[in-house]
């Protein structure tokens, strides 16, 4: 069983269904909401018209309306508010998506291409052949003799195959628990955002109920301005993924003509330099709240990001520490063998 068995795309599907199922609730809450709004829209209109009337001055009646309109927006909250800010921002997310799944698909097509190639230039040398292929090894042992010359060089080919074959396969273990650490990189980006949208939306007609009152006039600005942030990571994140995948197809172009042009392009250095931009990308990911929050800017989400952005530096720098000790080690094993 691989590591990246596990179907990432299912689970976010979860999670969009989760706030899909969670958004009844948002009605339970109106109904405090409204009490709550009510009540402040009682004081808000009575404290206007008695300082009007105090002051003998005629009563501006289109203040006054601000109060009705949020209540409307709050019995309606559902179709009024997360309704509308999710249709106008849903065709950001659908177009991001759409960039990712074809730079996806764009790099999954250049990686066949790019195996084919190094399998060919590994056949295409009698001193590689039999390490990649087994009718190659079986012709070579068929050859050789039961002399003690042949003996030991038949020792040594069986060594040189295991040792290849050990190198691929921590090679490809390696490489999938860092597309694994990715994955999850981003399941754990798309698992905040959610939690945030449906503690939001839930507790959403509660803010703009308070709204109504002087002095929280700003909550409604804030709730509107987190809502958008938050849901920004969503395609933020697809973005950065599409500029990793694409980056990812320059690289496996650049290899694709090496591997053509040049016999003597090294393999293992191209791996390498993929394992690094994995790294790259765990810990970019981390970023996403931090460009969201540039994007529109939500405040008293700063030391949320910076708390995040901190605890990200420090696993990204010991996972970079352990990979790279981890590399060199069995590098350099496999050099003295």
């Amino acid at each position: 069983m691989t590591l990246l068995a596990i179907s990432f795309d299912n689970l976010h599907q979860v999670l969009r269904d989760l706030y899909t199922e969670m958004m009844p609730l948002c009605s339970d809450m109106a109904g405090v909401a409204k009490g709550l709004a009510g009540l402040g829209a009682l004081f808000y209109v009575a404290s206007r018209v008695w300082q009007s009337l105090s002051r003998a001055e005629p009563i501006d009646v289109y203040p006054l309306l601000r109060p009705f309109a949020i209540g409307l927006c709050i019995m309606f909250f559902p179709v009024f508010v997360l309704g509308t800010i999710n249709t106008v921002l849903s065709p950001v997310v659908k177009g991001t998506n759409q960039m990712l799944e074809t730079q996806t698909m764009d790099m999954n097509e250049y990686r066949k291409q790019k195996d084919r190639l190094e399998y060919e230039a590994m056949m295409r040398d009698p001193e590689t052949a039999y390490l990649v292929s087994n009718e190659e090894f079986d012709r070579r042992l068929d050859d050789l003799g039961w002399s003690p010359g042949d003996l030991v060089t038949m020792a040594g080919m069986y060594v040189e195959r295991g040792m290849y074959n050990m190198k691929k396969q921590i090679r490809d273990w390696f490489r999938e628990l860092l597309e694994l650490l990715f994955q999850a990189a981003a399941l754990v980006i798309d698992t905040i955002r959610t939690f945030f949208l449906i503690v939001l939306a839930i507790l959403g007609p509660i803010a703009f109920a308070l709204s109504v009152y002087d002095g929280f006039q700003s909550t409604l600005t804030q709730w509107i301005s987190r809502y958008i942030s938050v849901y920004l990571w969503l395609p933020v994140s697809d973005l950065f993924s599409s500029i990793l995948a694409k980056i990812q197809v320059l690289m496996l172009q650049n290899d694709i003509s090496e591997l053509q042009n040049n016999p003597n392009f090294s393999i293992d250095a191209s791996n390498t330099v993929y394992i690094i931009f994995m790294l790259i990308g765990i810990v970019g990911y981390f970023t996403i709240p931090t460009v969201a929050n540039w994007i529109i800017s939500a405040g008293g989400m700063g030391s949320y990001n910076r708390n995040l952005n901190t605890s990200v530096a420090k696993a990204g720098g010991i996972a970079g520490a352990a990979a790279g000790a981890m590399t060199g080690n069995i590098s350099g094993r496999l050099v003295n063998k």
